[in-house]
Order: structure tokens, then C-alpha cells, then sequence
């Protein structure tokens, strides 16, 4: 489970700073993305065994709710940054340092309630049991995504 929160900050990391670059590196990183994207796609529709029609209801729900998601953590990435830029938590005054924390709680609360309003908005497209499915099929994809950058870390 740490490996795989490492995993997710570095790919989010590597994420933001490759929006800051122009040219070949910035494309080379939206075509990964877009790679990405697009076996998760499909891993997840073939494990959920998705209808067409269950599909073409499911994917624009669960693509604002990623979008979304994403819009939070960047926030909440960002705002961490910015108050501990080099190291200064520890000179950090008590009065920002719980301001800080007071921000991070809320960014959480934001992420909880997207979720509960997903799979709100999940239940009048999916039978329960395939939204039960959907958590372990992006447990199961981040799993694959890992072990797969580790093998080729190691084939280098």
C-alpha cells in the first residue's frame, strides 16, 4: 500500500511538472497519459463486464468524477507545496501551520463527498454489485500499472 501512494504522488508529480514543460517532453508525457487512459478504460470495462449501454452511461460519469478528483488533489498538492516549499514546516508559525491543516482537511472532505456523490450517481447506471467490482478493478489496474513500471525499472 506504500509503494502504491508512492507510486500514485510520484506519477502525480511527474505529472505536474511535465504540464511546466514546452516541447517534446510535455508530449511525450500526454501520449503516456493518454496510453494509461486508455488501458484503464478497457481493463475496467472488461472487468466489469459493461453492457454497451451500461457503458456509454457509465464512462461520462466516471471521467467527470476523475477530472474532478484530479482538480482536488491538484489543489490540495499544490497548496501543501506552497506552505512547505524547501523544508520550512518546521519554521512554519502555529497560526499557518493549522491553517495548512484546516486547508488539507477540507481538500479531504471535497474528496469524500465527490465520492459519495459518484457512487450516488453510480447507482441509477450500475447494479450495486458492479460498483463493488469497479473499486477492486482500480485496485487491480493501479497493481498491474506498478508491477509493470517496476519490471521495466528492473529490465533497464
Amino acid at each position: 500500500m506504500k509503494n502504491y501512494k508512492l507510486f500514485i504522488v510520484s506519477l502525480f508529480l511527474t505529472s505536474i511538472f511535465s504540464f511546466g514543460q514546452n516541447g517534446p517532453l510535455r508530449e511525450h508525457f500526454k501520449q503516456k497519459k493518454e496510453k494509461i487512459k486508455a488501458l484503464k478504460v478497457a481493463f475496467i470495462t472488461t472487468e466489469l463486464d459493461l453492457t454497451s449501454d451500461e457503458a456509454a452511461k457509465f464512462w461520462p460519469i466516471y471521467n467527470a468524477f476523475e477530472d474532478k478528483q484530479l482538480e482536488i488533489k491538484k489543489q490540495k498538492f499544490k497548496a501543501y507545496l506552497e506552505r512547505t516549499d524547501a523544508n520550512l514546516i518546521d519554521k512554519l508559525s502555529e497560526k499557518d501551520a493549522a491553517s495548512l491543516l484546516t486547508q488539507m482537511e477540507s481538500n479531504e472532505d471535497d474528496l469524500f463527498q465527490l465520492k459519495k456523490k459518484f457512487i450516488s450517481s453510480l447507482k441509477g447506471v450500475l447494479p450495486s454489485n458492479k460498483i463493488l467490482k469497479l473499486k477492486k478493478a482500480e485496485e487491480k489496474f493501479s497493481k498491474k500499472l506498478l508491477q509493470q513500471y517496476r519490471d521495466k525499472k528492473n529490465n533497464r
